[in-house]
């Protein structure tokens, strides 16, 4: 399946028919910087993943195109409103492109309330959080990430800074951001990264090993 997301709104970001076929999706063609903040409970649980996504300016501006009904070339409350519940809807499929696992253990990930979209500097701005959807303790390795499986949308987290945990139940963890080396996830796993996969990578998720995350062990 393609990325829905993509589909949705690959006519604005692209200029190109909806029907591009499948390895063309090998490589990222929309950009995004976020910001995730992993929020503990005084109950020891994960309790929700806070995010702040900022697209690139050709995107964004793609966007105002598909997206701007009264032709004043700018999204007002109400399509700025109608652009985020078009992207809650659509990444459902796709957890948000949001991971957590416990010791190995993938968790799913609920649908948010809402997602709150803005314009700044010419930039697509989306702010939502999400919840596990079981109850997720601090006990043993836990990992943390944004990436989209298909490499559709490349999520950068620009500084280590900007992946954050907070709670005081956090404090009896250790924790690090890991940013893989591609050479050397490449190299570890060449038997798997097959040409398949790069032509077709909605039939893996290879590409999370090759997203920045945060692990924390408590």
């Amino acid at each position: 399946m393609r990325n829905r997301l993509a589909t949705i709104l690959t006519a604005a970001a692209l200029a190109a028919p909806l029907a591009v076929p499948a390895p063309a999706l090998a490589h990222p063609h929309i950009f995004a910087e976020a910001r995730l903040e992993i929020v503990a409970g005084a109950d020891g649980t994960v309790q929700e993943l806070r995010n702040v996504w900022r697209f690139d300016e050709v995107f964004s501006s793609s966007v105002i195109l598909d997206f701007d009904k009264n032709g004043d070339l700018k999204l007002d409350p109400h399509e700025l409103a109608e652009l985020g519940e078009t992207i809650r809807t659509s990444l459902a499929d796709y957890h948000y492109f949001s991971t957590v696992t416990l010791d190995g253990a993938q968790i799913g990930i609920q649908k948010p309330d809402v997602f709150h979209t803005t314009m700044q500097d010419k930039q697509l701005m989306l702010i939502f959080a999400v919840k596990p959807e079981k109850p997720v303790p601090l006990k043993g390795k836990l990992t943390f990430g944004i990436y989209d499986p298909t490499m559709y949308t490349a999520i950068d987290f620009p500084t280590d800074k900007d992946l954050v945990l907070k709670g005081a139940a956090f404090e009896k963890c250790q924790h690090k951001v890991v940013r893989p080396d591609p050479d050397d996830v490449i190299s570890q796993n060449s038997a798997s990264l097959t040409d398949a996969f790069f032509n077709d990578p909605t039939g893996t998720d290879m590409t999370k090993l090759f997203a920045t995350r945060m692990e924390v062990t408590c």
